[in-house]
């Protein structure tokens, strides 16, 4: 039900699914930091926003933000209601920990981490929201 939900709501929107895709994923690319090998992370996750079926971004905190590459495909990472992080004494690291989509799922391995700049993220997804307007024109009197 939520799916098809989604899906109609896709639907209206006058941007096509793809481009929003590929709008969000640049504005995360756009405030991503250098790799870096690990970070911290004390369950439970803030908040988490899939890119693709192999990009996540994960809040730790409402202004500290991930941005994880994970190897091959992760099934169901963009359909999934609720992901889980491994770590190994609170912290997550590359090459080692996992994304976790399901029970019925393989965990998806980390390939990288970048620290995102959660202020210059909000300023590009600004720029993505520009309205074009124009004025109305009079309606004839009558």
């Amino acid at each position: 039900m939520a799916i098809v939900l989604a899906g109609l709501l896709a639907a209206c929107s006058s941007v096509p699914y793809a481009q929003r895709q590929q709008q969000r994923q640049a504005a995360y690319l756009a405030a991503a930091g250098a790799p870096v090998r690990s970070f911290r992370f004390f369950a439970p996750l803030w908040s988490w926003e899939p890119l693709s079926d192999t990009q996540l971004a994960v809040y730790t905190r409402p202004n500290k933000a991930w941005l994880l590459d994970v190897g091959g495909a992760c099934q169901n990472l963009e359909f999934t209601n609720a992901i889980g992080l491994t770590s190994n004494l609170d912290e997550v690291s590359v090459n080692f920990d996992k994304v976790l989509t399901g029970h019925r799922d393989f965990p998806c391995t980390i390939t990288r981490i970048r620290p995102v700049d959660v202020a210059r993220l909000k300023i590009e997804q600004a720029k993505q929201r520009k309205i074009e307007s124009e004025p109305r024109t009079a309606a004839p009197v009558r």
